[in-house]
């Protein structure tokens, strides 16, 4: 299936250096031996929900209202933390030099959610903390809002900081979610980051030498820029 759609896809060079494949809304490696019903995606590299919150699991959620970032503080903290640490990522002004009106983000939006609940639990087991929560935004948002946010809850600040800033940074390489910046003279799609080595390398591992062009081949129609989710049945 991959090398079909590398094919069909062949004008957008490089681009299935990047991408990543889930399957039943978990990654996989291309060998996996698909069945009848099966869902397969075509995840672009990932950038750092329902009018109301879709929550699978209080502590990873994803949402299109506003985060409300003091009461998911006040529903994490207790007597016997000594630290409770909070990330926010907000909506600027500009980026690299371009000044931007605002942000859409989109979100496979299923994995999304297990991916950022998986999170919470490693984060749990590899780092001396109580507990954790995880809200990431979909939809447009304004500038100076917040697209996501990250509470840590611990005894000590040292492994709350720890946990905090590696659920941040696994979030942005991992969690499907994908973002649009719109600027005064245009809208783009974030490159996003590349996915971690242990997702990206087993589709260059599998990957054809590039194909011959066949003039016949159909053109795909799917722009290089575009973060529509790309998914298929078998």
């Amino acid at each position: 299936m991959v090398k079909h759609y590398e094919q069909r896809l062949s004008k957008n060079k490089g681009i299935f250096n990047s991408i990543a494949i889930s399957v039943n809304q978990e990654y996989a490696r291309p060998d996996v031996k698909l069945h009848s019903g099966d869902e397969v995606a075509l995840l672009p590299p990932v950038s750092g929900g329902a009018d109301q919150a879709i929550k699978a699991h209080p502590k990873a959620f994803i949402t299109r209202e506003v985060i409300d970032t003091a009461t998911s503080l006040s529903l994490i903290k207790r007597p016997d933390d000594g630290a409770a640490i909070v990330f926010e990522g907000i909506v600027r002004n500009n980026t690299r030099g371009r000044r931007t009106l605002f942000l859409d983000y989109e979100a496979y939006d299923e994995m999304a959610v297990k991916e950022m609940e998986s999170l919470v639990a490693r984060a749990l087991d590899q780092f001396q903390i109580r507990d954790a929560a995880i809200v990431h935004r979909l939809g447009r948002i304004e500038i100076g809002e917040t697209s996501v946010l990250i509470v840590v809850s611990s005894a000590h600040r040292a492994a709350a900081f720890d946990a905090c800033r590696w659920l941040i940074d696994t979030l942005k390489r991992t969690v499907p979610i994908w973002k649009k910046e719109h600027f005064e003279d245009g809208a783009v799609w974030s490159d996003g980051e590349p996915f971690p080595e242990h997702i990206n390398s087993s589709v260059r591992e599998l990957r054809a030498p590039s194909p011959v062009h066949n003039p016949s081949t159909p053109k795909g129609s799917q722009s290089k820029n575009s973060a529509s989710n790309p998914i298929a049945h078998k």
